[in-house]
């Protein structure tokens, strides 16, 4: 999946009106998903028709312009990145720049459900580290939360990876009177298995059919009630993502924790995501697109892809403006995070 390129064109810098360095590409490669996760999506989704979609060697290209004007950091995503069809192919052939130095680090994000088919194969394309979504070690709560997943399927999934030698980082997204007591228990079985865990507050978006105050729970009360557990040490990784992390004494692992709601992590945002059908979004929280599509597929060159890159980029806000309250309980991004790319 090679394409064209025009060096001179995708040669200049990403550096937003804020000073701020773009190095870190998030792609997702499908809007759909084997899992229905009542915070994420609603039961009766509809999801684009696949001619709106960008083909995987589109994807491929518009991954390439982005790493020759300076990503080093690309991570797949979805919906669930591993239901899409041949998406192996698309993986295999961006591991060349990992093969040439141009990239650091490709990775996923996935839910756990494919990766015993494919955890293996992760590892030969050159990635080694993947994030896996999960909320819960409660079959029956798991079921609730993703209103048809099998747990079991997902542990076998981790289990793969590790087998494989993937790092894997769990990603626990805090629910209110549902996840939120179990997260000692959580924190403990990953730390045990030598896993990261990361949890996440709600994020407004999307119209899911119910309302996100009754899901969301501020991550600085679950901090406060740990920390009466357990010793928790702040750490000054700075990975240059939302992730503010800590030590836990006691387990010995690392908890990372992302409050988009109570605390604008903004400030040194280096990411940029681009859905699956070619919109780029320079941030989250804003309902910021630009078409990369229509340049895309205009020339056989890269030129107008890199001026309309350059153009987003110059657009990019300085920070989100989520809200969850009373007054505003319905999404502050209509768009669902499963299109835009979790």
């Amino acid at each position: 999946m090679t394409g064209p390129s025009s060096p001179a064109s995708l040669s200049r810098p990403m550096t937003d009106s804020f000073g701020r360095n773009i190095s870190y590409l998030r792609v997702s490669v499908t809007d759909r998903c084997d899992l229905r996760c009542f915070y994420c999506m609603s039961e009766d989704m509809t999801f684009l028709p696949k001619a709106d979609l960008l083909s995987l060697e589109e994807l491929d290209r518009l991954c390439t312009a982005f790493i020759a004007k300076g990503v080093k950091k690309l991570r797949l995503t979805g919906g669930e990145p591993l239901v899409r069809r041949n998406v192996m192919s698309l993986v295999r052939s961006l591991s060349r720049h990992l093969d040439s130095g141009a990239l650091n680090e490709l990775t996923l994000t996935t839910n756990g459900s494919q990766l015993a088919r494919f955890a293996g194969e992760l590892r030969d394309c050159g990635i080694r580290r993947i994030n896996v979504s999960l909320d819960t070690l409660n079959p029956a709560k798991f079921k609730a939360i993703t209103r048809w997943g099998d747990l079991d399927k997902v542990l076998a999934g981790i289990e793969a990876a590790r087998s494989a030698g993937l790092a894997v980082k769990i990603n626990a997204v805090a629910l209110k009177n549902l996840n939120e007591v179990e997260i000692p228990d959580l924190m403990r079985w990953a730390h045990g298995k030598g896993m990261a865990l990361t949890l996440i507050e709600v994020m407004p978006m999307g119209d899911i059919g119910e309302g996100r105050i009754d899901q969301y729970v501020p991550l600085s009360l679950l901090r406060a009630r740990l920390a009466q557990q357990f010793t928790l040490t702040d750490l000054a990784d700075d990975t240059g993502g939302p992730a503010r992390y800590v030590s836990v004494a006691e387990t010995g692992g690392k908890l990372g924790f992302i409050t988009p709601m109570t605390h604008n992590f903004c400030e040194a945002c280096n990411r940029v995501r681009i859905t699956c059908t070619g919109t780029l979004h320079t941030c989250l929280g804003h309902e910021d697109a630009s078409d990369l599509r229509k340049p895309l597929r205009a020339s056989a060159d890269n030129d107008l892809l890199s001026a309309a890159i350059d153009r987003a980029i110059g657009l990019k806000p300085k920070g989100h403006d989520f809200i969850i309250d009373r007054r505003h309980n319905r999404p502050s991004v209509s768009r669902h995070m499963s299109v835009t790319g979790g």
